[in-house]
């Protein structure tokens, strides 16, 4: 998963966060993305905090979105 914008030949940086579903709480699989200007900067710490105050596995997700 990417977070916040990467440009076209932007350098990467990958790492891993413990983050859960807030439904179901099933872990994440997979890392993380971000390009090397914006890992580390006040907005990208605030996106990954309402990120793991908001995430859906997809599981939970599809339920919520087939609902009537």
């Amino acid at each position: 998963m990417i977070v916040g914008k990467v440009e076209k030949d932007a350098k990467k940086i990958r790492f891993h966060l413990d983050i859960r579903c807030t439904n179901c709480q099933r872990k994440v699989p997979g890392g993380m993305a971000a390009s090397e200007h914006y890992f580390g900067t006040q907005e990208f710490h605030l996106e990954v905090k309402r990120l793991k105050e908001t995430y859906l596995c997809g599981v939970c997700r599809d339920a919520r979105r087939t609902k009537p």
